[in-house]
């Protein structure tokens, strides 16, 4: 039996089965969920190694199943929708999902998605081990406290909500406050992943975390844009 676990929620009993059926042949543990009242329920009552989610699903909407994963998980979450627009996109990964793939779909595609978020969570999960054995548990700059060890962030006193990948980016800019980097290096390192020009996914989390912890996300003091290269730290 494959280790891995997966909470598919869609609420189309056909593309549920088909789906379920697939994942299985591919040695996946799935468990189904045709409504958002009932993924939140399941995910609060045992543990999951990935989330298939469709956005379009009855009594707590996709991005509501999202958000309340999102309190208190960092597990990848990949989006299946039949909404193809940008602003889906951008709305769907500034939440906090991982991909996003609409429909109509292959199975084969989506086990391909699936395969690659587990090998950055893996791939994750190893070099996090290596860094938090070398870094100091707390980094602080200006108002902000990051606190490696229970992945919390306050700026002053107030706590502040980020993502897994908002999350990241600003302890890899904080952990190398003089470091300048282009949004190939920030997508490689943060997503694990090989980047194919694609530039929005960067753009929507930088975008997003300057909203949460910049005074003025239109003229930051955290995270700088260094034109025509990336972004760095600012000296606050």
């Amino acid at each position: 039996m494959n280790p891995y676990k997966i909470l598919l929620v869609e609420d189309d009993a056909e593309i549920s089965e088909m789906l379920k059926n697939y994942l299985e042949t591919e040695r996946y543990e799935v468990a189904c969920a045709l409504d958002g009242q009932q993924a939140c329920a399941m995910f609060d009552a045992a543990s999951y190694d990935l989330v298939l989610l469709d956005l379009m699903i009855p009594k707590v909407s996709g991005m509501g199943v999202m958000q309340h994963i999102r309190q208190n998980s960092f597990v990848p979450i990949i989006i299946l929708s039949a909404k193809d627009s940008e602003s889906d996109k951008m709305l769907g990964l500034g939440l906090g999902a991982d991909d996003y793939i609409t429909k109509p779909f292959s199975v084969v595609e989506v086990t391909a998605r699936i395969k690659a978020a587990l090998r950055r969570t893996i791939q994750y999960d190893n070099a996090a081990v290596e860094m938090s054995a070398r870094a100091s548990s707390i980094l602080t700059v200006g108002e902000l406290t990051m606190n490696l060890s229970d992945y919390t962030v306050k700026k002053g006193e107030e706590t502040i909500d980020l993502t897994a990948k908002e999350f990241e980016i600003l302890k890899l800019l904080m952990q190398n406050p003089k470091k300048v980097y282009t949004k190939e290096q920030l997508y490689s390192l943060v997503w694990q992943d090989a980047y194919c020009g694609d530039e929005n996914a960067v753009n929507v989390h930088i975008s997003r975390l300057r909203g949460k912890i910049e005074e003025d996300p239109r003229n930051p003091g955290y995270v700088l844009t260094v034109w025509g290269i990336g972004y760095k730290l600012g000296d606050v």
